[in-house]
């Protein structure tokens, strides 16, 4: 079996951390420009009380745009990730738990978002894709490292030591 070199493994990490930055950034950005429509959406899930719904709904908005800077930066990449792990399974939550109760809403989750017709919700694409964007995620998490990041120029990498056992093999 042949395994992909670091290199390669480096720009896979590229393409997961900016795909990542890219939905946070594109998300971010269309709530930020309509606060309004992303309090009805947060409000749409009938799970906070209202004054928690003008926490998130004003919050959301710049918490998805600061991941996607310091993704597409590079920065903190694992910590970065998990947060952003955090907040997708929050989200699959939120859609999962509105499907099973019935409701008939948009998720919101690049704009729009409130109430809508009951054939026109699209629950199991909402969480697929966001299952996708958790996979991504979860990449990150597990493997930050990446070609273009800060991380990478903020970690200074010495030469690999050649660890010997208690036997004098290595």
């Amino acid at each position: 079996m042949v395994r992909p070199s670091a290199r390669a493994l480096d720009v896979i990490g590229l393409l997961v951390r900016l795909g990542l930055a890219a939905v946070w950034l594109v998300s971010g950005a269309i709530k930020v420009s309509d606060l309004n429509q992303t309090y009805i959406a947060v409000q749409a899930y009938d799970l906070l009380p209202a004054g928690a719904v003008s926490v998130v709904a004003a919050g959301l908005p710049f918490l998805e745009l600061l991941l996607g800077v310091l993704l597409l930066a590079g920065l903190g990449t694992r910590l970065v990730a998990i947060a952003s792990a955090v907040v997708l399974v929050a989200f699959v939550f939120g859609v999962a738990q509105s499907w099973a109760r019935g409701l008939t809403i948009d998720c919101g989750c690049f704009g729009g978002g409130g109430q809508i017709a009951a054939g026109e919700t699209r629950y199991p694409q909402e969480l697929a894709r966001d299952i996708g964007f958790l996979l991504l995620a979860g990449w990150l998490a597990v493997r930050p490292r990446s070609l273009a990041s800060l991380d990478g120029w903020l970690t200074v990498r010495g030469p690999e030591v050649e660890t010997v056992d208690t036997q004098g093999r290595t």
